[in-house]
């Protein structure tokens, strides 16, 4: 990717495509059908959806990849006129429960099932395998699917038998979807005595050991046993769908749970370049997991304090360099972004690179560290470039200049003068994500009242342009937010933090 004045991205013109669980007149939004996280595949063909009722919704593209263009060389695409070049639309694919609301009798904990993150992973065989989190258990899923043709002469419906014990769905024809047991409900009892570790030894060992030689350890930081765990997620039985017509036949199942290894609640996963390993990230450390061994982990960051009342600083977001597998990023609560190189150190406290911007050491105000925590951090496709997002701007830094960044879109500047009011109704804590294109030369982030902010490198003004995500864009924005609930994550100790130093 090149950043330079020569390579100027193209004005683009947004238009509406495609709306995804659109509501029928009348019906009542309902709090588990609120998306929560969302991503698409590497290839661009497939999009996973996940909602705060636990569930996941996997999307394709129609005609699978880019068939309309796969054909054509790269100097021929070029040529073609911008306004005419294919609008990919995705068909609905299938759906699963992916986490249940739990109860840690340990800590009388109510976990609920709300999806914090997606990612896919990469697989050299075509497989689809996903990783979902809620605030405690990351699982690993497998999509697998039949071919099933209609019998010639065959004038009604025929049953076709699934078994597995977690969800099954159908795809009936074009737009008729049969989905067993959606919405469904209900709390399990977490196991108050797991047994896995997730110290910092070394994963090949574990791989060397018999069940009967694996110990089991009481550290008060463990995930559970997987066979456990498969017992306990819903019985086995047999489940039948009636069909016509039908094309594909899509499941998945659970092929591992990592549980149990996260005291505060979990705000990252990201899968790594090496195709194995993956991070989780909780507001106060950092875990590295091989995809093979759910009963073990490496803690390589932890910036608990011995004294929970120290606590000034928490972790926001981490992601894996898409390039060097031995890189990763994570922001913090104080606006810090740092860069760490896993061959360094097992322990990646001390030997980080800290991206921090040079012109927020100048005169500080009350609000100037709160609304300077990262919400969220990205690579750019060739691994250099990181993009990150604040409360009020969007920043673009390089790798190699950790000064300051190398431009910023200032998104909510508009708010300045409302720092207090934002404040006390708690929206100053808000968190927005943001996202390159796969030139690097684009970058979007979310806003308030449905509308989505969109930049261009060296392309117009700096504030970009603006667009309402919705099918009528002409429709006057809500001014006024609806009542919230105080949040319960461990962000909550640093907002003390803030409260208490304003009240003094």
């Amino acid at each position: 990717m090149t950043l330079s004045s020569d390579s100027r991205a193209p004005s683009l013109e947004w238009k509406f495509s495609q709306v995804f669980g659109e509501r029928a007149p009348g019906e009542d939004v309902q709090d588990v059908d609120i998306i929560s996280a969302m991503g698409f595949d590497a290839s661009g063909d497939y999009l996973a959806v996940g909602d705060q009722g636990g569930r996941v919704v996997i999307f394709e593209r129609k005609d699978g990849k880019h068939t309309s263009n796969q054909n054509q060389s790269r100097a021929e695409l070029e040529q073609l006129d911008f306004n005419s070049t294919w609008n990919p639309e995705f068909k609905y694919k299938t759906e699963f429960q992916s986490h249940e609301p739990e109860f840690d009798y340990l800590k009388s904990l109510e976990i609920e099932e709300k999806i914090n993150q997606i990612r896919w992973c990469a697989t050299p065989n075509g497989s689809l395998f996903i990783l979902s989190t809620n605030n405690k258990t990351i699982k690993l899923w497998k999509g697998e699917g039949a071919k099933v043709e209609r019998r010639p002469g065959e004038g009604r419906p025929r049953k076709a038998r699934v078994s597995h014990p977690e969800w099954a769905a159908v795809d009936v024809g074009i737009g008729s979807v049969v989905v067993t047991e959606r919405k469904v409900k209900k709390v399990k009892d977490m196991d108050p005595y797991p047994l896995v570790s997730s110290e910092n030894v070394l994963l090949a060992e574990s791989s060397f050991m018999t069940e009967q030689d694996k110990p089991s350890v009481s550290n008060g930081y463990h995930p559970e046993r997987m066979e456990k765990m498969a017992k306990s997620m819903s019985p086995s039985q047999d489940r039948y769908v009636e069909i016509a017509d039908m094309e594909d036949i899509a499941h998945t199942r659970c092929r591992k749970v990592y549980a149990h290894a996260h005291d505060f609640n979990i705000n990252s996963i990201s899968t790594n370049s090496d195709g194995e390993t993956f991070i989780s990230a909780d507001d106060l450390r950092i875990n590295l997991w091989n995809l093979e061994i759910s009963g073990q982990c490496f803690n390589i960051v932890d910036m608990k304090p011995s004294n929970m009342e120290d606590l000034t600083e928490v972790i926001t977001s981490a992601e894996f360099n898409p390039i060097h597998c031995n890189l990763f990023a994570y922001g913090s609560s104080r606006g810090f972004i740092r860069l760490v190189d896993m061959r360094r150190s097992a322990l990646c406290d001390h030997s980080a690179i800290i991206l921090q911007d040079g012109d927020s050491r100048g005169l500080k105000s009350f609000f100037t560290e709160i609304i300077a925590s990262i919400s969220d951090v990205k690579f750019s496709k060739d691994g250099r470039y990181i993009l990150s997002r604040d409360y009020m701007n969007l920043k673009l830094w390089d790798m190699h200049m950790d000064s300051s960044p190398i431009v910023t879109y200032k998104i909510h500047e508009h708010l300045r003068p409302k720092l207090c009011e934002l404040y006390d109704n708690d929206c100053i804590f808000d968190k927005f994500a943001c996202c390159l294109s796969g030139d690097g030369r684009r970058f979007a982030t979310g806003s308030y009242s449905n509308h989505l902010r969109i930049v261009s490198r060296g392309v117009g003004s700096e504030e970009g342009i603006t667009i309402e995500a919705s099918k009528h864009p002409v429709r006057k924005p809500v001014l006024q937010a609806a009542p919230r609930a105080r949040r319960s994550s461990l962000s909550n100790l640093t907002r003390g933090f803030y409260r208490q130093g304003r009240s003094h």
